[in-house]
């Protein structure tokens, strides 16, 4: 049994047992949740949150549903839910990178410079298109579109069906085409 690679499923059913096992799922996916809470709230609430996450997860491992051999949905779903306890800081954040624009900006290289100045300009009108998707239908884009999920997945996450993410996730992409004066493609999802 030694050198065995065990799933998250696995994984997380010793820990129930053996808390100490669930230092592997800690370490897979720490990274990955922080990074996620860090792109939608502040460095030092996305340290917070990240943390959170894995003291609620470590807390209820023993209902963790070992069909899921992924943790991840679990997890980000966990975040999620955690991160909507701060929607004021979310949305504020939001509609500050909106308001910030291409001014905040000082480069030492023209090229550098440049670069910068076109994400800025893609930067603004993103933050606030996002700042004005409904929370339910923002957690499904981000967790498909920061977190690598699928809708599916997504959708496991929050705890909703899979169609109703997908729905969600459609009214987002919507929001945010014609916010951005993209034009409409047909999604994968």
């Amino acid at each position: 049994m030694q050198g065995m690679v065990l799933d998250d499923a696995q994984l997380i059913a010793r820990s129930v047992r053996e808390g100490e096992h669930f230092a592997a799922v800690f370490d897979r996916y720490y990274l990955d949740i922080h990074r996620y809470a860090a792109r939608r709230l502040d460095r030092h609430l996305a340290d917070d949150v990240a943390s959170e996450t894995f003291l609620v997860a470590f807390a209820r491992r023993d209902r963790y549903d070992p069909a899921h051999r992924d943790a991840r949905p679990w997890l980000y779903g966990i975040a999620s839910n955690l991160i909507s306890r701060h929607h004021r800081a979310e949305q504020r954040r939001y509609r500050a990178m909106a308001r910030a624009g291409a001014e905040d900006l000082v480069e030492e290289h023209v090229d550098a410079a440049v670069d910068r100045l076109d994400a800025a300009a893609r930067r603004g009108p993103l933050a606030a298109a996002l700042a004005e998707i409904p929370d339910r239908d923002r957690d499904v884009l981000l967790l498909v579109a920061w977190a690598d999920l699928t809708s599916e997945q997504a959708g496991q996450a929050l705890g909703i069906p899979a169609g109703t993410a997908r729905s969600r996730l459609h009214r987002a992409r919507q929001r945010l085409r014609a916010a951005l004066d993209l034009p409409y493609e047909q999604s994968k999802e």
